[in-house]
């Protein structure tokens, strides 16, 4: 959605084609009409390899307003019994929104252990350390960074690491029947 309205597709009366690709070939491509209050999605696939169909349906837009001023666009989900207001459509026979699709983000089907290594990853990040547990520390302070900051940092850095050690330990053993 955002992408669409940054590039004037949601004025009524344009019509686009907009194209996708991998390692340079096109692999899909869609026609969207904008009219008021919706888009039509004009496109042809391919489902499991079998014949291509072509198919063509509105998808209803609504907006709410912004505290300063404007107005947020938003997809109405095309599944009849879901309608829910969302800004990103997944690409399955339509175009619905994740929830009809049953997706989910990364971090929900993580446990504690890949959660904790996450997290001490994300420090790694903003203390300029190479990514990975297992790569031991940077002993650099970043420019500008306070040494309080550093040493908080640091710390939970530490927290987070050993939270995650002992979690792929206890993953190891229950695997492995160690003990």
């Amino acid at each position: 959605m955002r992408w669409l309205k940054r590039e004037g597709l949601l004025e009524p009366g344009r019509i686009a084609q907009v194209t996708w690709s991998r390692r340079d070939r096109v692999t899909g491509e869609i026609g969207i009409i904008a009219e008021r209050g919706r888009i039509i999605l004009d496109y042809r696939q391919r489902p499991r390899g079998g014949e291509w169909e072509t198919l063509s349906y509105p998808v209803d837009l609504v907006e709410t307003p912004c505290n300063l001023g404007g107005a947020r666009p938003w997809f109405l989900c095309p599944n009849p019994g879901c309608r829910r207001r969302v800004a990103i459509l997944y690409a399955d026979r339509l175009f619905v929104c994740r929830h009809c699709l049953s997706l989910t983000y990364p971090s929900q089907r993580e446990d504690a252990t890949d959660r904790a290594a996450r997290r001490a990853d994300r420090i790694r990040d903003k203390l300029g350390w190479k990514r990975g547990i297992l790569n031991g520390p940077g002993w650099l302070k970043p420019k500008g960074m306070h040494w309080k900051t550093f040493q908080h940092l640091c710390w939970k850095h530490d927290l987070f690491a050993s939270r995650a050690l002992a979690g792929m330990r206890e993953d190891l053993d229950r695997r492995y029947g160690r003990r």
